[in-house]
């Protein structure tokens, strides 16, 4: 109606136009009163869309977190919780409900609910682009692209083939369903794998690095598929309607990504000049979200949904701090809020009571068994053929076979462009039930099982070979950490027939992610910062740098920079898994204390000392912890004076496993010509064997202390006299021994006799009831470090002296135990057996 006409009064449709004057009218229409819920609500709310919406958004949420926790024993994913409470509140169990079926999912508030899904699928596509890096791509191995490629084709092929047979059972099957369920079968959910590999803690292994990588090409090729899929569907046949979506897509890389890196890039060095940290992100936030929604509509235009649009904007986006804001501000809103609707949406269209209505059993059971089977069986295909072992290739398969969101996302358009009916609809919800479910069980069965806890070998210093290669995991939380673990490298006597492979990780803490993430540094991109560094990004490649440095100045020593991303409560479980994928021998660790100038000591980082507590707790090899105070004077290349200068080492043994492998890190540091070490014994003095040997005046605790480890005390002595006379003629290497009657007299002789060494190494040994350590625990203040450990940091006249504590792994059966298992995830590596042997990153022992 024009601005300024007068409306002639009259009917139209249901609404009664009364009259009006200028631009103001009144309408009237007559609507059905009903009850109220209360005495003073003429209308149930129920009948009102928005309240209606509110109520469906409440259930699917409620069913979903209620399933989430019953299904979380079974290590079922979020996806599998919420498609599962869509179903159970669709027609499958609310079949015969009247009452639901009129108040909670009425006809006429469907639009609104499949609108809301439409906005969440768009927003959850852009953060599916923001997370795609598509670098992996250009550096895919063989095993990789070959699950990918094979992945694509047969399980496509097979959907085209199983369709085949539903239309030949029923002739009135449109045509154009065989190509979603194609896509359906080929895709792999990345986002959804990518949390399942962060549950599982695998993310950091060749198997977790071969699936996301797999994922990444199928994905792209699966949405590529799609795409061009709508268009030509909507377009009746016509394949010029993809021109548009071309265009679109080259509008987008060869101008919005420029673009958006320009802006970046001046955002980043405004905020350099800038002391208003973080200003310029939260600016650019709303423009981006708004471009979200601009490339949505441009693709609607183009004929395919406005997912595709915000999906290539997302993949537009360089990675960046711009884009670790906006996932931890909208993450949790789209996939908590936005996307619920789409699975309740496709529990209403899901009805498994006539799931083989007009069908025949047999042609049913066919299609969801073939459908859930048909990817595991492609991979293992390809595995075979690349010689790779069965257990590894049926997890990577039962990876590869994740479905989640995005499945559901191109059935849901499938059964908008009407390519197949209901339970054709039902029958891939089905599968894609049973294909997330397995993952789960099945890879922690392969990769995670008590049994293979058993097989394998826990890597320590005291079993490895004299004159095999080193492989050590070097922690750092910062770069403050740096220098003292370099030096210690640089001291630990790397040769050509012992080379030490030096696995360099910086931990950083994930906040507000849902999956860890880790980032390999290759050394030709690293200058490439792919937009401003965040703080993290230049630490890391400071670290990286320095690491590398260490390798120009040493060829024996290989070292691979790596930064993990993790929450705190399980960053101990991605080093744990890292160093079993790596075979690694020790894991070095910086104290989380620094002197606080006065004599004592403050806490860097309370987490970092949590982090610490569960290695120490669940380590699957030896664990050194370096507090560094001084050993940094001692770096090479400094001046002339301290390339000639012997770094006197003092290695103090009292006894246990632990001693004898801080003998044995020692040992090999003593070759390099620049280290003089002393070992130091503490043995038991005339006064305590004869306290010993008197039953009346002995502690109960002590005598079976003694006497019950006897076992051990016989290692100890092989072990020592092993070394004695290897190193017989070793000019630079002295042992002695010092019999003492307690813990006091250890004390006294460190601060008379051994007061002037650059470093001290010891054995943690924190849980052993020594008769030789009595009274340390009493006034014990670091348990992390052991008694030794914690007097020597303790002492005054030892305040510029180092200190390495080393822990042997701890025992198979601390492993195999229950309660620590939960939180220490473990698997073999097959890196050796074929699968990921052509993981540039892998240096095999």
């Amino acid at each position: 109606m024009e601005n300024g006409a007068r409306p002639m009064s009259g009917t139209l449709g249901k609404y009664n136009i009364v009259g009006g004057l200028e631009n103001q009218f009144n309408v009237c229409f007559v609507q059905h009163r009903t009850l109220g819920l209360t005495e003073w609500q003429a209308t149930s709310p129920l009948m009102k869309f928005l309240p209606g919406f509110m109520l469906q958004l409440t259930l699917i949420m409620a069913f979903s977190r209620l399933l989430m926790t019953i299904l979380k024993p079974i290590r079922q994913p979020r996806f599998v919780s919420e498609i599962l409470a869509g179903v159970l509140l669709g027609p499958t169990l609310m079949h015969g409900t009247e009452w639901f079926a009129l108040y909670i999912h009425p006809f006429d508030k469907t639009l609104l609910l499949e609108t809301m899904g439409s906005l969440g699928v768009t927003f959850y596509m852009f953060l599916a682009g923001l997370e795609m890096d598509l670098t992996p791509i250009r550096k895919m191995e063989k095993t990789a692209y070959s699950v990918a490629i094979v992945g694509i084709i047969l399980p496509g092929c097979g959907g085209m083939i199983l369709y085949h047979l539903v239309r030949n059972d029923r002739k009135d099957a449109p045509k154009e369903g065989g190509i979603f369920w194609a896509i359906t079968l080929s895709v792999t959910s990345l986002p959804d794998l990518a949390q399942i590999l962060s549950k599982l803690k695998l993310l950091s292994t060749d198997l977790g690095r071969t699936a996301m990588t797999s994922a990444v090409l199928t994905d792209l090729v699966s949405w590529i598929l799609l795409a061009a899929t709508v268009a030509v569907v909507n377009g009746q046949g016509n394949f010029l309607r993809i021109v548009p979506t071309l265009i679109f897509v080259l509008v987008c890389w060869f101008v919005i990504h420029p673009l958006l890196f320009r802006m970046i890039k001046r955002m980043g060095a405004a905020r350099e000049g800038s002391s208003m940290q973080g200003q310029c992100s939260d600016k650019h936030v709303g423009f981006i979200l708004t471009g979200v929604l601009f490339c949505g509509f441009l693709t609607e235009l183009c004929g395919v949904h406005p997912m595709f649009g915000a999906f290539m904007f997302g993949l537009m986006i360089p990675r960046g701090e711009i884009g670790t804001k906006i996932m931890d501000k909208i993450e949790e809103f789209v996939v908590g809020i936005l996307l619920p609707p789409v699975f309740l949406v496709a529990g209403l269209r899901t009805n498994i009571v006539y799931i083989s209505a007009g069908y025949q059993y047999g042609l049913v059971a066919t299609v969801i068994i073939v459908a859930s089977l048909i990817k595991i069986l492609s991979t293992l295909l390809v595995c075979t053929y690349l010689k790779c072992s069965f257990r590894d290739s049926l997890a990577l398969g039962v990876l590869m076979n994740t479905k989640g969101v995005i499945a559901i996302i191109v059935l849901h358009e499938g059964r908008n462009l009407k390519g197949f009916d209901q339970q054709t609809f039902t029958w891939m919800v089905v599968s894609i039930l049973i294909m997330t479910c397995l993952v789960g069980p099945v890879v922690s069965f392969t990769h995670k099982s008590t049994r293979h806890l058993k097989q394998h070998h826990q890597m320590n210093l005291e079993r490895s070979k004299p004159e095999s290669e080193l492989r050590v995991l070097a922690c750092l939380h910062s770069s403050k950490n740096l220098s003292g673990l370099i030096n210690l490298l640089h001291l630990s006597n790397a040769t050509r027939k012992s080379p030490i492979v030096v696995f360099a990780v910086y931990l950083v803490e994930l906040t507000g992610r849902a999956s860890a993430l880790l980032i390999f540094h290759d050394k030709s991109e690293t200058n490439d910062l792919s937009g401003h560094p965040t703080r993290e990004r230049a630490e890391s490649e400071h670290i990286a740098r320095a690491f590398e440095s260490l390798q120009n100045e040493n060829r024996a020593v290989s070292v691979h920079p790596l930064t993990a991303v993790s929450p705190y409560a399980t960053m101990h479980e991605d080093v744990s898994n890292f160093a079993i994928d790596k075979n690694v021998a020790v894991i070095l660790l910086p104290y989380h204390k620094k002197p606080n100038g006065i004599g004592g000591w403050e806490d860097q980082n309370l987490e970092h000392k949590k982090v610490s507590q569960n290695l120490l707790a669940n380590t699957p090899c030896s664990i050194g912890i370096l507090v560094d105070r001084g050993l940094t004077r001692h770096l090479p290349l400094e001046s002339q004076h301290d390339r000639i200068r012997n770094i006197r080492i003092a290695m103090l043994f009292v006894e246990g496993s632990d001693d004898r492998e801080a003998l044995t890190y020692s040992w090999r540091m003593a070759g390099n010509p620049r280290v003089t070490l002393t070992v130091v014994r503490f043995v038991p003095g005339k006064e305590l064997l004869e306290s010993v040997a008197d039953d009346d005046h002995t502690d109960p605790e002590v005598f079976s202390a003694m006497f019950e480890k006897e076992k051990e005390k016989l290692l100890d002595d092989d072990y020592i006299n092993e070394f004695r006379f290897r190193t017989m003629h070793n000019q630079s290497i002295t042992y002695m021994e010092k019999p003492v009657n307690g813990g006091d007299q250890i004390v006294s002789t460190i601060t008379s006799a051994h007061n002037d060494y650059d470093l001290y190494i010891v054995g943690r040994g924190y849980d052993r009831q020594s008769p030789l350590t009595t009274g340390l625990s009493d006034w014990i203040e670091f348990p992390e470090i052991g008694l030794i450990g914690d007097t020597l940091i303790s002492v005054d006249s030892l305040m510029s002296a180092s200190v390495l504590v080393m822990q042997q792994s701890t025992p198979v059966a601390a492993l195999i135990d229950p309660s620590v298992s939960q939180n220490s995830i473990r698997f073999s590596s097959a890196s050796n057996k074929g699968l990921f042997s052509d993981q540039p990153f892998v240096s095999n022992a």
